[in-house]
């Protein structure tokens, strides 16, 4: 991959990104790969502004890092489209719509004290559904043989038998290790290079960024009692040991933040429920935590913090994605952390989601029905999330 100097970025062009990812930001509904489609065919076939090859090579590099993956790919774009400032342009028009839906519905929530309704059980409920058709999916492509398999299931015993707050850093460590030794020599295919308008020097400059808030946040919530501090702790921590998608930031996000009292286990699965309701990235989930926790100035730290890991990460491997991917040893690192990510994914999905939904036989012959719209007969998320609320409204009045 050779480094090239930034384009010459003008309003024009900021603008027009801006204009068209917000678009995108209010009409992509239906979870991240329906987001990557729908940037198929407004940048690679409408627009042009990435070729296919290019745009398959940046999916590929968002898929291998951890964080938010649609997100990633739309800001990429916006970095080859704009530079920096385009990347950063970008994101904020892909997310801002849903960051202020979910924290709207979080100071609702505080305000008319809504925690024990029924269209609350009832988004809990969806909460179920959406939690199993993504551990399926999931499962199915990150762990197709035996070995990931047993990976996966000793994710899972581990995460249940000792629920701390390291647990999952230990957990992914672990597997990436493992996966080091058993799939070390698996041969993967090469695809061509992307060029991108970031420097080496300038991708280091991000990584270092990266590994040092990392190390010194932790250490600068332990020896100050600032509670921003410790909240963006959590928040940066949790996006940036996410491998998989944004569901598999729910078991870190809810081991943060319910077991210190700093949500409520009925807020926490409520916003959940109302996340997949709304376009652009579910990562967007913190906005609504924040705003639980302190108001909207909560909910912008909060997805400043969870989003930033993520694209200092990108911002860091492009430049040096050729030979990242030629790399087998790193290759059957990843291999091994997805197919942990699956036991991480069936722990919170017995605990607190299951466990907190599912209190009676009417409870789970709903969450069929609402399973069956979303997997077989394909129904949009919002409609599965629109038919919970008003069928917990229901249940709740019989």
């Amino acid at each position: 991959m050779t480094d090239k100097k930034q384009p010459r970025v003008t309003f024009r062009t900021l603008i027009e990104v801006l204009l068209i990812s917000t678009r995108l930001g209010l009409t992509s509904f239906g979870g991240p790969i329906a987001h990557l489609g729908y940037f198929h065919q407004e940048y690679v076939r409408r627009r042009k502004w990435i070729d296919e090859k290019s745009y398959a090579d940046l999916v590929a590099l968002c898929q291998f890092l951890p964080g938010p993956a649609s997100s990633q790919v739309g800001f990429g774009i916006g970095v080859i489209r704009a530079g920096v400032l385009g990347g950063i342009v970008s994101f904020i028009g892909f997310t801002l719509p849903s960051v202020l839906v979910l924290i709207v519905f979080a100071l609702m929530l505080q305000s008319f004290d809504v925690a024990d309704a029924g269209w609350i059980h009832g988004l809990k409920i969806v909460a179920v559904v959406i939690v199993a058709h993504a551990i399926l999916g999931m499962a199915k492509n990150l762990t197709p043989d035996l070995k990931r398999k047993t990976i996966a299931l000793a994710a899972l015993v581990a995460t249940l038998m000792w629920q701390t707050a390291f647990i999952q850093v230990g957990v992914i460590l672990l597997a990436a290790f493992l996966g080091y030794l058993i799939f070390k020599e698996k041969k993967e295919d090469n695809q061509s290079s992307i060029v991108i308008p970031i420097s080496r020097r300038f991708g280091v400059i991000c990584l270092t960024i990266f590994f040092g808030l990392l190390i010194l946040l932790p250490i600068l919530r332990e020896v100050t009692s600032f509670a921003w501090i410790a909240a963006f702790d959590g928040f940066y921590r949790s996006g940036s040991l996410v491998f998989g998608g944004g569901h598999v930031v729910l078991p870190l996000l809810e081991r943060e933040f319910v077991p210190t009292g700093l949500v409520s286990e009925e807020a926490f699965l409520a916003g959940y429920g109302v996340a997949q309701a709304v376009p652009g990235p579910l990562f967007t989930f913190a906005a609504y935590l924040g705003a639980v926790m302190n108001g909207w100035t909560g909910g912008i730290l909060a997805t400043v913090a969870i989003f930033l890991p993520a694209f200092l990460l990108i911002l860091g491997a492009l430049p040096f994605w050729n030979a990242l991917r030629q790399n087998r040893k790193l290759n059957g690192a990843l291999l091994g952390v997805n197919a942990a990510v699956v036991g991480l994914l069936i722990a919170a999905f017995y605990q607190p989601i299951w466990t907190s939904a599912i209190l009676a036989p009417i409870d789970f012959a709903f969450a069929a029905v609402l399973f069956s719209m979303l997997v077989f007969w394909k129904l949009p998320p919002w409609v599965i999330v629109l038919t919970g609320a008003i069928g917990g409204a229901l249940l709740a009045s019989v």
